[in-house]
């Protein structure tokens, strides 16, 4: 446990320190291990960049729903350059409870958000810039989950497939004497491979959740975008 948190204070460290702009960050995976009918289950979660909201609830014995929010918000570098972001799924799909407490779901996903990336820095040698550049973002995406769930602990291994579009893209930020505008439009359309690994323990109905990810870009390799991600957060189950 103290070793996980040690990952996570470097790689929120790494992304504080970045100075080049961002165009994707992936969010925490929604894990939430359902078996019955009128099952709850909700989580709040983060990181020193994020907080996110999470929510997903049985509405048959096989057939969830399920809703995903969080912003990004990093802390800003000394000389002003940052970003920020927003984002907003839903999705629905089937989940089914396997022997010796296994769970498979897999979820159908539906998101659409927004970012912006600020690097006053850029302006000394671009001056007649604003070292600005935003974008909205569209994605569809597929999340099977493969979890162990017991009363007190539960672990599982998720993998979200997802395509990532983007559009509305306005600014004049000119970074490594690239126009990002043009870039981000050369690049509006991308596929990804999200692994997962999930971690909660505690009491039958509050449990602390770790998961840590990475976030493979198949389409274009070297996107500007965060890869490592690594949250923490409560978990919340609930039954009718």
């Amino acid at each position: 446990m103290k070793d996980t948190f040690k990952f996570m204070l470097l790689l929120s460290a790494i992304l504080l320190t970045a100075c080049n702009p961002k165009y994707y960050t992936p969010n925490t995976h929604n894990v939430p291990l359902l078996t019955e009918k009128g099952e709850s289950n909700l989580t709040i979660c983060g990181s020193a960049n994020q907080v996110e909201f999470q929510g997903a609830y049985g509405v048959s014995d096989k057939i969830a729903i399920l809703a995903n929010g969080g912003l990004f918000i990093p802390k800003d570098l000394e000389n002003g350059d940052g970003g920020s972001g927003k984002f907003l799924e839903l999705g629905s799909g089937y989940f089914k409870e396997l022997s010796h407490n296994f769970v498979f779901e897999t979820y159908f996903l539906l998101g659409m958000g927004s970012l912006e990336n600020h690097l006053p820095s850029t302006t000394t040698a671009n001056p007649l810039t604003k070292g600005k550049i935003e974008a909205n973002l569209f994605r569809l995406g597929l999340q099977p989950n493969l979890g162990y769930k017991t009363k007190y602990f539960s672990m599982a291994l998720s993998s979200r497939l997802v395509h990532i579009s983007y559009y509305k893209i306005n600014g004049d930020l000119i970074y490594e004497q690239v126009n990002q505008s043009d870039y981000l439009n050369k690049h509006a359309s991308n596929f990804l491979i999200e692994p997962a690994l999930t971690i909660r323990g505690g009491v039958e109905k509050v449990k602390l959740q770790i998961q840590i990810g990475y976030s493979f870009n198949v389409s274009n390799p070297d996107f500007r975008q965060d890869k490592s991600f690594a949250t923490v957060g409560l978990n919340f189950n609930f039954r009718d």
